[in-house]
């Protein structure tokens, strides 16, 4: 019995999934665009309390914010250094389900702006990049990016279940420079 823990961080929204034998048999979440510290360790709990047999860590790489991500990325690695695991990292804009053949998921960047990649056929195409809305020329926009901005009906975001069906992703998709500098390039 495979059994992976799938975490996300890249939205305000920490959530943390469990799947056995390629299906979802527990999720939950925490809003709250600055509490993942704390609720990844929360989340995770519970779902060891149904299963702690795990066998693999996923983890959302992004795109977000540098805090967010970096929350989850390092409880991810710890939680599979300690028990000896393969960590699989994944983009998060990949997991935001959409039934329809072409469409473009956004998550909130702040500052005004959106993460977003444009999708056919259920593949990523373009992306992802960091816009403002009005630069991002699109039909059918889905996840919780568009919707703040008035690009959609519809609040979705990253869903963990489908974390282990997506493409690998080596390094965290950090799609800004650092606000911090040093004071020679000011």
């Amino acid at each position: 019995m495979s059994a992976l823990l799938a975490i996300d961080t890249s939205t305000s929204r920490t959530s943390v999934g469990l799947i056995v034998d390629n299906e979802l048999i527990w999720s939950a979440y925490e809003d709250g665009a600055t509490a993942h510290a704390e609720a990844v360790p929360r989340l995770v709990q519970k779902a060891l309390a149904i299963n702690n047999e795990i066998s693999q860590v996923i983890v959302g790489m992004g795109p977000g914010p540098y805090t967010g991500l970096r929350a989850g990325i390092a409880f991810a690695q710890a939680f599979a250094w300690a028990r000896n695991l393969e960590v699989t990292g994944v983009c998060s804009l990949d997991a935001i389900v959409c039934k329809a053949s072409e469409y473009t998921a956004a998550t909130d960047a702040r500052r005004k702006e959106i993460y977003w990649a444009k999708y056919e056929g259920g593949k990523r195409v373009d992306g992802p990049h960091v816009n403002k809305p009005a630069e991002v020329i699109g039909k059918l926009f889905v996840g919780e990016g568009a919707h703040k901005y008035g690009l959609s009906a519809e609040v979705s975001y990253p869903d963990v279940s489908v974390f282990h069906l997506l493409a690998r992703v080596d390094e965290p998709m950090y799609l800004r420079r650092p606000d911090a500098v040093p004071t020679l390039e000011r």
